[in-house]
């Protein structure tokens, strides 16, 4: 089914649940453009869409902002109107804190760790066990590139004297504390207004993997990157409870090996990724690699994210378990 405009409210939800009734569509929501080269997500979602399909299961892929923001989307994913959406993992954040262990900065050497702790380490488990009470489950934890760095418009950054003057765009108040730890100011800005708080000052900059303002077309406004590698950046993909517990045995395999190839593929695609850093240049932004004592003294400065109240100490000791399983 494909929707000419989006719906909205009630008429939404009516629409969406009519549709599952009528042909049982799987939907997915995606959360970045159709593009396979350049989004991690988007290589995951389509994997996953491509073996549902393939194995006898209909699944289409709607656009990004088609069906609802991120907070819609959640809330249709808890209530069982869509069953898998492509979401920041802040997301979940409202049912359980304890999937912020994954944007602890400077926490995991690299995907390896992340998979490890997840995986082996039972963390993905402890995660579902309450997100699921909320109607909402993690089946998996996708890297959109390589970690996180600092892009502006402003300056180089090659020191944390540097963030100085800075104002960032944030996902949330921890990631502003984490800001005015560096010595920057945050303010909150939705995803759909980050070009325009750019151009126009409201913010000056954000934390994201280098390949972001190549997909979304930032470069004519961002002109400063720093590899400062800070978190993990990665999405996680959440699905309806609701409709994951009611699937048959078969089909509940089929969408559990679906969403191993999806991962595996992510991964894979990840590898390829050494080569943003030259295709931001070439659309002229400048690259600041930091020094081992810059790097260094980013993590000291990052130390009040692991004191704040968005993760407990014990919390903290879980993860740290985990990863080194």
């Amino acid at each position: 089914m494909i929707y000419s405009k989006i719906l909205s409210g009630a008429l939404f939800a009516a629409a969406l649940t009519l549709a599952g009734a009528a042909n049982a569509q799987i939907k997915i929501a995606l959360d970045s453009p159709p593009d396979l080269e350049g989004s991690g997500s988007y290589v995951w979602a389509h994997t996953f869409s491509t073996y549902l399909n393939e194995h006898g299961m209909p699944a289409e892929e709607f656009a990004r902002g088609s069906i609802g923001g991120d907070d819609e989307l959640f809330d249709q994913v808890s209530q069982g109107l869509l069953e898998v959406s492509l979401s920041p993992l802040n997301i979940v954040g409202s049912l359980d804190k304890l999937i912020y262990g994954l944007r602890l900065p400077y926490f995991f050497a690299d995907e390896i760790e992340v998979d490890r702790a997840l995986n082996e380490g039972g963390m993905m488990e402890k995660i579902n066990a309450a997100t699921t009470k909320g109607g909402v489950r993690v089946i998996s934890v996708n890297h959109v590139g390589q970690a996180s760095g600092i892009f502006n418009t402003k300056k180089p950054v090659t020191s944390v004297a540097d963030m100085a003057g800075l104002r960032m765009r944030a996902l949330d108040e921890s990631q502003i504390e984490l800001y005015k730890a560096w010595g920057a100011a945050g303010t909150i800005v939705s995803w759909a207004e980050v070009p325009n708080a750019l151009q126009t000052g409201v913010a000056d900059g954000y934390m994201n993997p280098a390949f972001v303002p190549l997909l979304f077309g930032h470069t004519d406004f961002l002109k400063f990157y720093t590899d400062a590698a800070v978190s993990p950046a990665l999405r996680i993909t959440i699905v309806s409870e609701d409709w994951y517990q009611g699937l048959s045995e078969a089909d509940r395999a089929t969408v559990d090996a679906a969403a191993a190839a999806a991962t595996a593929a992510n991964r894979e695609w990840l590898k390829t990724q050494d080569a943003v850093l030259g295709k931001l240049e070439a659309a002229g932004v400048k690259i600041e690699r930091l020094d081992q004592a810059a790097r260094d003294a980013f993590r000291a400065a990052s130390a009040p994210a692991y004191n704040s109240d968005l993760l407990s100490q014990e919390q903290i000791a879980e993860w740290e378990a985990a990863k080194g399983k």
